[in-house]
């Protein structure tokens, strides 16, 4: 290693060879290798909602398996892929519905979830324990624990099938406990297995901002967790002569992804913001407010300000972002563009109208164009 650095460092400081040039060396050694690791920390296994690789089929060429090659993945996860790699297309759209769904809860806000071409997906942004940080790590576990459960009651993976839960006590005694329910005991292990593998991995010294953004991180995946979990209700199915219902059999299912997004999405609005005690553990910053449970989310920094492009902190700003002249929202103008102003154009418009239906058994419609006024940050 003394001599790769030597050899490295002959180029650059060995011309002069005083003390002065070899500790500018050293300097941008370390500073070349700080940087470094700042990419590698910046990769994701979010970035497996947009691998092409995604399929089952590629997984295996001969007999060599591709989990070595998929960007974003810690050691513990590309184990984990190897021995489980039908389990991977599932955890790359349980990523993708995670994103779509912040995408969607955020439409309205100055921080819109967007992704960046790369393989952190939400670049630096992320690097920064903020609440909306926190959503994210929370939602995207919450698409792992989902669509693997649907995995499983599906049959598409080797190790599951369908739901084992017990039948609930409430449950009427002439009803059936059984059908092929949603597997949420395996889906809420797996993605903790898969999701924190990464944080586990992790040693910091006690006390550290590193320490304290690890133990932010697991808090805010169990949150996302325990958002799939808390939502999932029993559905059933009438049997019967002519529809009577005489007879029902009753399972496990998981709410739709919309209720688990709209419930985090409280949690992010009421956040806790934390810090570290002397313990090295984490506990909410003003000592007056109760302390949060497994089911809220925590961050540790404050947001960053959304309103410009910043490159250190990730921001993409709000000009040229729509916005809505009449509400006083955080959609609205004045707020979304953060006081810049906006400019007005015309659009044109086109969607279905005047849609009829026709027996038996189709709706037509026709084509409507209109002109409407937009709005524009600028």
């Amino acid at each position: 290693m003394n001599m790769r650095l030597g050899w490295v460092c002959r180029p650059v400081c060995w011309p002069c060879g005083s003390l002065l040039d070899s500790r500018h060396c050293v300097f941008a050694l370390t500073l070349l290798t700080l940087l470094m690791q700042v990419v590698v920390e910046a990769n994701s296994w979010w970035s497996l909602a947009m691998n092409p690789l995604l399929i089952p089929e590629a997984y295996i060429i001969g007999a060599q398996p591709l989990c070595s090659q998929l960007v974003g993945l810690s050691q513990g996860q590309k184990k984990l892929c190897q021995l489980y790699q039908d389990h991977m297309q599932f955890i790359g759209e349980g990523a993708k519905m995670g994103i779509r769904e912040c995408q969607y809860q955020f439409r309205h806000r100055r921080w819109n979830c967007s992704t960046v071409d790369n393989a952190s997906v939400f670049g630096r942004v992320m690097q920064i324990g903020s609440r909306e940080t926190a959503f994210t790590y929370a939602i995207s576990a919450a698409g792992v624990v989902n669509t693997v459960s649907r995995a499983c009651r599906e049959g598409e993976l080797n190790s599951c099938g369908c739901s084992r839960a017990a039948r609930p006590k409430d449950l009427q005694r002439d009803w059936l406990w059984g059908g092929c329910g949603d597997n949420l005991n395996y889906g809420y292990r797996f993605s903790r297995e898969f999701v924190d593998a990464r944080e586990r991995e992790k040693s910091y010294p006690k006390g550290s901002y590193d320490s304290a953004r690890l133990q932010m991180n697991l808090h805010n995946n169990e949150a996302g967790r325990r958002a799939v979990s808390n939502l999932a209700d029993v559905s059933c199915k009438c049997h019967g002569v002519s529809g009577s219902c005489s007879l029902k059999t009753c399972w496990l299912q998981l709410a739709d992804f919309r209720k688990v997004g709209d419930a985090l999405k409280e949690k992010y609005d009421s956040a806790a913001v934390m810090k570290l005690n002397s313990r090295g553990k984490l506990v909410p910053m003003h000592s007056n407010f109760n302390a949060p449970t497994s089911n809220d989310l925590v961050h540790i920094d404050q947001s960053p300000d959304y309103c410009l492009k910043n490159q250190s902190t990730g921001s993409i700003g709000t000009v040229g972002r729509l916005c809505n002249k009449t509400s006083e929202g955080m959609d609205g103008c004045e707020l979304m563009c953060c006081g810049r102003g906006y400019d007005q154009f015309k659009a044109t418009l086109v969607e279905r109208c005047n849609c009829k239906f026709h027996w038996c058994c189709y709706v037509k419609c026709k084509v409507c164009t209109k002109i409407v006024d937009q709005f524009v940050c600028k």
